[in-house]
């Protein structure tokens, strides 16, 4: 089975994720305070409401009695809709009028313990019966030398409607909220992401043969200044190691022409008739002299190819300087008695170094020394001045 690699998301993505759950848990908390506070108002000015409807009807029944309180109840219009519904009881438990139809919409065992004249209407009791929400409340008076307890319920139901009304009303307001919160995150996003877009752009421009081309910190945004002093720092770079690959290269040609010539002109000469074969030995020396040439350019490009690559690691030993100096010079001596050159090799010294690294710079300083060192003259090397050299 192959796992199907997961694309990584975008800056662009992220931020917008981010920005619009923040903007939604902050809605959200925000709205949902604002509700509960307008419902918490709401109930607390229905249970005012409440209180001062008591106090009214324990007032109007301390004036008029049962009677005549029972006759205002019954001549009051019957509906579904009435905002209050009115029961009173004698001491032993019995009705004594009510609204009418109030015992087959609220029984009167469901109503809370009495309490006195003046009572704490905070936390009324709720009571639903089919779609209607009720407050009840029940409290004891006293007219006639008899006690009596008026019960009372207040209809809520559109109360609840309007709090649910209010509710979807929120809903709406805070999905719309996120909704825009989205377009002005994915705007924003955009805006503030356009430089990476352009610098993006700058970028491509650069190329091989545009590596002095930079990209000055000074008109980016301030988080992007380092990037952009990185990416001139590396092109610097960049630059300077094409520019010396360039010129390596041109060396590379100007020295491997000439060698590569000689040995063809010398073997093209020599066919050109019969030879001797004297004649023909002298022509196999000079092409196997190129060839030493040559290859000695070689080792000068693995040298250099192994140091700028650092690909193996240095092994340090101490070892005799003169003795490896007095090789070298031996190795030259040969080459350079041909041009009448002197080279001379005094001294002793020990050196702690790559005898292979140390050996390929001495024979790079002797062979350019023997190169611009003029026919007849002389070559000194000592290795007493880099005693002890790590």
């Amino acid at each position: 089975m192959f796992s199907r690699r997961t694309e990584p998301r975008s800056i662009a993505a992220k931020l917008v994720l981010l920005f619009t759950l923040t903007a939604t848990l902050l809605l959200s908390c925000g709205l949902g305070v604002f509700y509960w506070l307008v419902v918490r108002h709401a109930f607390v000015e229905d249970n005012a409401v409440l209180a001062d409807k008591i106090s009214g009807l324990s007032a109007n029944f301390e004036e008029s009695g049962p009677g005549i309180f029972g006759e205002e109840l019954r001549t009051r219009r019957s509906g579904e809709h009435a905002p209050y519904w009115i029961r009173v009881l004698d001491s032993a438990g019995r009705t004594v009028t009510e609204t009418p139809g109030m015992d087959r919409l609220i029984p009167s065992n469901i109503f809370p313990a009495a309490q006195g004249s003046t009572p704490s209407i905070r936390n009324p009791k709720d009571y639903r019966a089919g779609a209607k929400l009720f407050s009840l409340v029940a409290v004891n008076e006293k007219t006639g030398g008899q006690t009596y307890t008026i019960q009372v319920a207040q209809d809520r139901s559109s109360d609840e409607e309007l709090e649910r009304r209010f509710g979807v009303l929120l809903g709406l307001v805070l999905a719309g909220s996120i909704l825009a919160s989205a377009i002005i995150a994915i705007t924003v996003t955009k805006h503030g992401l356009r430089p990476l877009g352009e610098m993006t752009r700058s970028l491509e421009r650069i190329g091989p043969a545009h590596l002095n081309e930079r990209v000055s910190p000074a008109g980016w945004p301030r988080e992007l200044q380092p990037l952009a002093t990185t990416f001139d720092a590396m092109l610097a770079r960049l630059e300077d190691s094409f520019t010396r690959l360039s010129q390596f290269s041109a060396d590379l040609a100007h020295e491997l022409r000439t060698p590569i010539a000689n040995i063809m002109g010398e073997g093209q000469v020599a066919l050109t008739r019969e030879r001797t074969p004297r004649e023909y030995r002298e022509v196999i020396e000079s092409n196997v002299a190129e060839c030493e040439r040559l290859s000695g350019i070689v080792d000068n490009l693995l040298f250099v190819a192994r140091v700028d690559a650092a690909r193996e690691s240095i092994e340090r030993k101490k070892f005799d300087g003169g003795a490896a100096v007095e090789k070298i010079a031996t190795f030259y001596r040969m080459l350079a008695e041909e041009r009448h050159v002197a080279i001379h090799c005094s001294g002793v010294g020990e050196i702690y170094a790559d005898p292979v690294l140390f050996e390929r710079a001495i024979s790079n300083l002797v062979d350019n020394a023997l190169r611009f060192t003029r026919d007849g003259g002389e070559i000194p090397k000592s290795p007493s001045a880099i005693t002890d050299v790590e």
